[in-house]
């Protein structure tokens, strides 16, 4: 009896290490937004407000470009797609995750050419679609591409086909994306079409749209 006493201790101190390291937790960045994010801590989906926590991770601050939190005493900066686990590691594919919003539309931020400029993603578009002025911000002249026309709900419009050096969503980028560029203002917004999306995985669940690179 005394030697069961004796080590009970020690072996309450052995389940406490145990359970210590099955908290270390795999947390990926799923979606940004001011003051709110979205993770995937071990496989399940947390949405976090700044200032609340979900177990050892605290949402310190968040942007549409980073979430600032703190993991245990540690503090760390996460992007878009960034995972980090007990060895900060890195997911080797890319990932993207957009939210729907009060649109029914999936909105996100593309890199055209290198510039930045807002997108909805579009499984109806056959390529990626921008107006005459969007066009120009990413450095496509009047005269490039091969003359065209679309067919809209109202019209027929006059287009050029032209080819884009790249596309990017995250850390998704594909180079050499087929494009229209339509004569006017429309649409408002560029249109993350088929061009672009036949290169990616795509997962819709309960409004969340999850961009995956093929490699």
């Amino acid at each position: 009896m005394i030697r069961h006493a004796a080590l009970a201790p020690m072996f309450l101190f052995f389940c406490c290490l145990v359970a210590s390291a099955a908290r270390s937790a795999d947390i990926a960045v799923e979606a940004l937004m001011p003051g709110l994010a979205v993770f995937k801590i071990d496989g399940r989906r947390v949405t976090l407000r700044e200032g609340q926590r979900s177990g050892d991770v605290l949402l310190i601050a968040s942007d549409a470009k980073s979430a600032l939190v703190r993991i245990g005493d540690e503090e760390r900066r996460l992007q878009v797609s960034q995972r980090i686990s007990s060895a900060f590691s890195r997911p080797q594919r890319p990932e993207v995750v957009v939210q729907r919003d009060g649109q029914l539309q999936y909105r996100t931020t593309a890199e055209i050419n290198g510039v930045r400029m807002p997108v909805i993603v579009d499984t109806g578009a056959n390529i990626v679609a921008l107006n005459a002025r969007q066009a120009a911000a990413v450095g496509i002249r009047p005269e490039d591409g091969q003359v065209a026309e679309v067919q809209t709900a109202g019209a027929i419009l006059p287009a050029r086909r032209v080819m884009l050096e790249s596309v990017a969503v995250g850390g998704i980028r594909v180079n050499a994306v087929t494009a229209t560029v339509i004569d006017g203002a429309q649409p408002a917004t560029t249109l993350l079409g088929m061009s672009f999306l036949r290169h990616v995985e795509m997962v819709e669940r309960d409004g969340v749209l999850t961009l995956r690179g093929r490699w």
